[in-house]
């Protein structure tokens, strides 16, 4: 009997300590003061329910208010390109004229000034001849004409004589020879009359009646003929359209770019008297690092469509442009200050005319200077998905694109390829569903809106049939 209540005193005490354990245990929430927690309540069922949660429902109103569109999905080729800096510039022989004195001669009226338009033939300086040699020419050719007429005159009166034999045959042989020999001095000095400014009534008026000219009036060069762009079509005018509203084009228009001469100011016989020039035809620079020499290369040979972008460029108040780009040749010297080489590629410019104070003016679309971006293709892509930037959201490692449904949108994870300022290309790996209508545009936002809708706790198109049991989105 003494062991059994020696064994009971010593389980007296640990089993009063379990006791206590199992009350709190038990009353622990009402000894904290706080409230069950539950697993609906955890921040972890929150955040398990937005990895989960990827359809939102945006109406059609809030769809305006962002500017949403969708489009469907289809795959496509698509070329990868590099972007490569340039700029606009003038095309060396076509783009500047220069207009030289043809004598010496003082230059007493100017007739156009900078900023003025011009045609070929219009008068751009009136010269006083001071030319000797100018002046001799001019003497030559009305004497040449003079003996002509007096050596006629004997052919005439000695053909009689000649066929009774009492003049010889050799005086007529020596007076026909005589003859030629002053139609030729005729035809070379004309032609070089012509080659100094004179005008063909002008030489006629010296031939025939011995006015010599003391002014000669300097015009504007014709019009040159231009390859295309490639250099391997046929020659064709550069011409210049009158206005954008799709007019026959008027010829070939100059603008005054520089005078370097005065009233009043000598001048010497092949001085330089104004820069004419015409925008109409031009190159767009790429400047190029030698890593990027086999792409524009491998471009050129194969003559691959360039895309250009032109900044600070107003597409409101010009023409679409209907010109295809290609690269025509690359610069084969590297410059040493920027260890960049050029390439070059042909650009058909555009053009306003607008009258003022009785002159035209123009304005051109490109100017030499202005900025570009070239977008040169170097790698296709085959049976990818081509989206505008904006149709992607990117978070962390993951890429988005949201799908439509009316005005539920379901979220896509997708693997981008390439990607640039402009587009971005998706892999056509099963991941967007053929037949798709993609959102274009706002994918951030409707990325955003995804994320609020599941903090909410609301869940997206939720609908209650007639045998009462609730279903989400389908």
């Amino acid at each position: 009997m003494k062991p059994l209540l020696a064994m009971l005193k010593a389980s007296i005490g640990p089993l009063i300590i379990v006791g206590v354990i199992a009350t709190i245990w038990i009353f622990r929430d009402e000894l904290s003061g706080g409230k069950p927690v539950t697993e609906s309540s955890t921040p972890a069922s929150k955040d398990g329910s937005a990895d989960t949660q990827t359809v939102l429902e945006i109406s059609a109103q809030a769809r305006r208010n962002l500017g949403l569109v969708s489009a469907p999905a289809r795959p496509q080729d698509y070329w990868r390109s590099v972007t490569i800096p340039g700029v606009v510039a003038d095309r060396p022989g076509l783009s500047d004229r220069s207009v030289t004195s043809p004598a010496v001669g003082i230059v007493t009226q100017v007739h156009a000034f900078p900023g003025d338009m011009i045609r070929p033939g219009d008068a751009l300086f009136s010269l006083r001849l001071f030319s000797e040699y100018l002046q001799n020419t001019q003497t030559q050719l009305f004497k040449a004409n003079r003996e002509t007429e007096i050596i006629q005159e004997q052919i005439d009166r000695l053909g009689d004589a000649v066929s009774t034999g009492a003049v010889s045959r050799s005086k007529m042989i020596e007076l026909r020879a005589d003859m030629s020999r002053q139609h030729a001095i005729i035809q070379s000095s004309r032609q070089d009359l012509l080659t100094r400014g004179l005008r063909p009534e002008q030489i006629d008026r010296v031939q025939q009646q011995g006015e010599f000219v003391s002014t000669i009036e300097v015009a504007a060069p014709p019009a040159l003929t231009a390859q295309a762009a490639s250099g391997d079509a046929p020659a064709k005018l550069v011409r210049l359209a009158s206005s954008v509203t799709g007019s026959e084009p008027s010829l070939v228009a100059y603008e005054v770019q520089e005078l370097n001469v005065e009233m009043g100011q000598q001048v010497q016989a092949g001085q330089l008297l104004a820069k004419l020039s015409n925008h109409q035809s031009l190159y767009v620079v790429g400047h190029a690092f030698k890593r990027e020499a086999s792409f524009l290369e491998d471009a050129a040979r194969e003559n691959r469509d360039v895309g250009i972008e032109f900044t600070e460029d107003d597409n409101a108040d010009w023409p679409e442009i209907d010109q295809t780009f290609h690269i025509r040749h690359l610069a084969n010297s590297v410059d040493p200050d920027s260890r960049t080489f050029d390439f070059f590629i042909p650009l058909s410019n555009q053009s306003h005319a607008y009258s003022k104070l009785d002159k035209q003016f123009l304005v051109w679309r490109f100017r030499p200077g202005q900025r570009v971006r070239i977008r040169v293709p170097v790698e296709q892509l085959e049976n990818v998905y081509v989206l505008p930037s904006e149709a992607v959201v990117r978070e962390g490692p993951e890429a988005y694109v949201f799908r439509q449904n009316g005005d539920l949108f379901k979220r896509l994870s997708v693997h981008i390829l390439h990607e640039d300022r402009t587009h971005i290309v998706v892999a056509n790996d099963g991941s967007i569903p053929r037949s798709s209508y993609l959102a274009q545009s706002s994918a951030a936002s409707l990325n955003r809106v995804l994320k609020s809708q599941t903090a909410s706790g609301a869940q997206p198109g939720m609908h209650v049939h007639a045998d009462g049991t609730v279903h989400a989105a389908h």
